[in-house]
């Protein structure tokens, strides 16, 4: 690791400094215009041969020996949400902000790019993946995999931002480390009617109510809890009057669940529910049930390879992590090519550990060098293909 060591001596500040400017200049998913720029620029500065993605944002980049190559992906984009952190380098972009820590993760790979192109003859392939759109479903890895970028891989690694870990920390698990997320759209309809008189119609907004409450209810009971299944509304809208029945209702929310074979009888079982739920009622309906992402599956060897890098950066760098329920297109990737996600700590220690998505979000710019230990070790301790 002497080659990382010596380029961060010299560089980190730099580093640090391409993830401030990103951060002052977010752009929301398959925008990344800018930073597609940055990425293609930096590495070509370096002598190596970038390409942009088909969708005209992201990029992929190989470098190191023909063969199976092992790939580190970074993810680009940014959130619709307005940033609240008071930094100097806050964001420029009304509304939009990299709440989720992509600009470092953007960042990182570009250091790892530059050490990996200065180390001369590698040990194996790699391939470079700068991923957009992963805030947006089903994700802008479906398109880069359509790219054929898991062709030719053995391994697929990446790390992610996590706040509630701390700086020098990076979270492992085998097995699922998040879960499927898919979004459910429900549209009712009623002739609609005097509040006095239910009978004559369908009363629509007792139909919401049943499908609120019945169908998590029926969820909880037709799938096995220990799969971690979990189904939450996040919009409800019908009406305006208080004795008026509405003629139309809406509602949103999402379904997720942390095991992949129960992911596959989501969407059947979820339109059984609730048309079983509304029949009695009298109230037309729509569903548009829309498929997110699978979770995200760590495969044990991996992981491993995983473990031994992050090893090698401190003896007590690596910790346990338990399965979030949130959803991360990294998954798609997964289905195609064994590989793991580990999470990066970057909670000071000191102070409140602001989630992710939330307006408030930052980082310690110290956990970047970890970042850049644990991927560039991944390819400079592989074993030679």
């Amino acid at each position: 690791m002497d080659l990382v060591d010596a380029w961060l001596a010299t560089h980190e500040s730099e580093m640090i400094g391409w993830r401030r400017d990103l951060h002052a200049h977010p752009e929301l998913s398959r925008q990344e215009h800018r930073t597609t720029e940055f990425v293609m620029a930096e590495l070509t500065g370096v002598g190596l041969h970038p390409q942009r993605l088909p969708l005209g944002t992201g990029v992929v980049c190989d470098l190191g020996p023909a063969g199976p190559r092992i790939a580190l992906r970074a993810d680009m984009d940014a959130l619709p949400i307005a940033e609240r952190t008071g930094l100097p380098f806050t964001s420029t972009i009304d509304g939009v902000s990299h709440s989720c820590g992509h600009d470092a993760h953007t960042a990182i790979l570009v250091a790892v790019a530059k050490i990996l192109a200065a180390a001369g003859d590698l040990p194996v392939g790699v391939r470079l993946v700068f991923q957009a759109a992963e805030e947006v479903m089903p994700g802008g890895a479906r398109d880069a995999v359509e790219a054929g970028v898991t062709q030719g891989i053995s391994r697929f690694f990446a790390l992610h931002c996590d706040p509630k870990l701390e700086v020098g920390r990076v979270g492992l698990r085998v097995g699922p480390i998040t879960s499927a997320a898919d979004h459910i759209d429900l549209q009712l309809h009623s002739p609609g009617g005097h509040t006095s008189r239910p009978h004559l119609t369908g009363d629509l907004v007792h139909a919401m109510g049943t499908v609120i409450t019945g169908l998590p209810a029926v969820l909880s009971r037709r799938i096995d809890p220990r799969t971690g299944t979990v189904m939450v509304w996040g919009s409800a809208h019908a009406g305006n009057a208080a004795n008026a029945i509405p003629q139309e209702g809406r509602l949103r929310g999402t379904v997720r669940t942390g095991d992949h074979a129960t992911w596959a009888l989501l969407e059947p079982l979820v339109t059984e529910v609730i048309a079983g739920l509304l029949a009695p009622l009298g109230v037309r309906h729509q569903l548009n049930y829309h498929r997110g992402v699978p979770p995200v599956v760590n495969d044990a060897e991996a992981t491993e390879m995983l473990r031994r890098s992050a090893s090698a950066v401190g003896p007590d760098t690596v910790a346990d992590t338990a399965q979030s329920g949130g959803g991360e297109d990294f998954s798609w990737y997964l289905e195609h090519v064994p590989g793991s996600m580990g999470r990066l700590g970057v909670w000071s220690g000191e102070g409140a550990q602001v989630d992710l998505h939330q307006p408030n979000f930052d980082l310690d710019e110290r956990a970047m060098a970890v970042g850049v230990r644990t991927l560039a070790g991944l390819v400079l301790g592989a074993p030679a293909a």
